[in-house]
């Protein structure tokens, strides 16, 4: 029996074996040929338990249906989407469940259109799985290794200049997820000095939470870069397609300042250029690209939307508040060791220190998103409109409440039952009114 509810928006993800098991991996496998029309499939896996088993599952699908298995074994996503990119092979499936807990596991998909890769969303996939209607009269596919290490190397090297990397002494998390790997790989031929920490895959997660944003998971990078006096560090979610710059103290950068960092390099290389970013991001970051003389794209939440709206504005680059980066010159597809190279580049062009550079680029005071466990929230939507009605409002992605001096978006989960808030006010004072002021709002019997 399949659970249709593993089948996201973006991809496929659920617990492994209770949601996502070896019988709906093998039917996925073999839907994705069917719907895809796809004749070779490259594969990659992440550091997850459940994993291999999984993998092979999901290939006796695929060669079932006569499509041709490529293996690339345990690699970051970064590389699956290279070797789809740089390659004849038609899709490609990362089994990985990214940043979530150990017991999840999941599929992130793409098909290939000339030079160009879509991304097969989960819900997509579910109605082809449905129909069923699959070919048992076809020669099965064949499975063969496929090692990309060595060519994803030159590449993911391409973009970074050695020579404007300063001698800096740096941490890095790789969460005993995969980016340990690359990072193990490219390591010696930067000119720095690296403290690698939780750098051996192992799908238990010992260490803390492959998700950088959970209480706790920044503690050991916060001690090592004491301990080292390091300049800065950086920290890799499960599947390394997310990552996260620490400053010198220790301190996680929000993803949306590091956006910043990231947007000022690339548009002093395409000036004009198109920049993506989401909903919930600092009001900041489209003033700062207009200062720049960049145009900011502002999309829904998700990193399948920013790419959406980099490929409809032919931008060079976006991101998002989750820490995920992406490039145009990178297949319009996400990037940490790509992000870690350019972010190493950007650091040392400035003499400042990291919380010295992030600071002139948060003007205002920002909240994590704030999440209300409550099934009524459309209910609680139709409230703001109401209460806020003399404001701006707009509801690309939930809805957005603009004042002169404060700001805020209430949008719900599509995958729990949450309603997210995250507010941004000019001063700290003024935040925490507006705080106490929506929890009373969301809370109100």
């Amino acid at each position: 029996m399949i659970d249709p509810t593993i089948f996201k928006s973006y991809d496929i993800r659920g617990i492994y074996p209770n949601q996502l098991n070896e019988e709906t991996a093998y039917k996925i496998g073999r839907s994705f040929v069917k719907y895809t029309g796809a004749k070779s499939v490259i594969i990659g896996q992440d550091a997850r338990i459940s994993s291999p088993a999984l993998f092979d599952s999901l290939v006796k699908g695929i060669t079932t249906e006569g499509a041709n298995v490529y293996n690339l074994g345990q690699v970051p996503t970064e590389c699956l989407y290279f070797g789809l990119g740089s390659s004849g092979f038609n899709a490609g499936i990362m089994i990985t469940a990214s940043h979530n807990p150990k017991e999840y596991n999941g599929f992130k998909m793409l098909k290939k259109n000339g030079n160009d890769m879509e991304i097969i969303r989960g819900k997509d996939l579910l109605s082809a799985i449905q129909d069923g209607n699959f070919n048992d009269n076809i020669a099965k596919g064949s499975i063969a290794r496929k090692d990309i290490w060595q060519d994803y190397e030159k590449h993911i090297l391409s973009f970074a200049n050695l020579n404007e990397i300063k001698h800096f002494k740096i941490a890095i998390d790789a969460s005993n997820g995969v980016g340990g790997l690359a990072v193990a790989k490219i390591g010696d031929k930067l000119p720095v000095k690296i403290f690698l920490l939780n750098y051996e895959p192992d799908g238990d997660f010992p260490n803390h939470s492959p998700n950088p944003l959970l209480p706790g998971s920044t503690d050991q990078i916060k001690a090592e870069i004491e301990k080292e006096s390091a300049d800065f560090g950086f920290i890799f979610d499960g599947d390394a397609d997310r990552i996260f710059l620490v400053d010198e103290n220790g301190w996680l950068v929000r993803a949306d300042v590091t956006l910043l960092l990231l947007a000022k390099y690339f548009l002093q290389k395409n000036p004009g250029s198109a920049i993506a970013y989401n909903a919930i991001c600092s009001k900041a970051v489209p003033e700062f690209i207009k200062k720049w003389r960049g145009v900011p794209v502002k999309t829904k939440v998700g990193f399948v939307n920013v790419r959406e709206g980099l490929l409809k504005n032919n931008g060079v680059m976006g991101g998002e508040l989750s820490g995920h980066y992406c490039f145009r010159d990178n297949y319009y597809l996400d990037s940490g060791v790509l992000a870690f190279l350019i972010l190493l580049q950007i650091i040392s062009r400035d003499h400042k220190k990291v919380s010295e550079i992030v600071q002139e680029l948060s003007p205002y005071a920002k909240s994590s998103e704030i999440n209300f466990e409550i099934m009524n929230r459309e209910e609680i939507i139709e409230k703001i409109k109401e209460k806020y009605k003399d404001a701006k409002q707009d509801y690309l992605d939930g809805i957005t409440v603009e004042h002169n001096n404060w700001w805020f978006n209430a949008r719900s989960s599509e995958t729990e039952p949450l309603l997210r808030i995250t507010i941004e006010a000019d001063t700290k004072d003024l935040l925490e009114e507006k705080q106490k002021e929506l929890r009373a709002l969301v809370e109100a019997k």
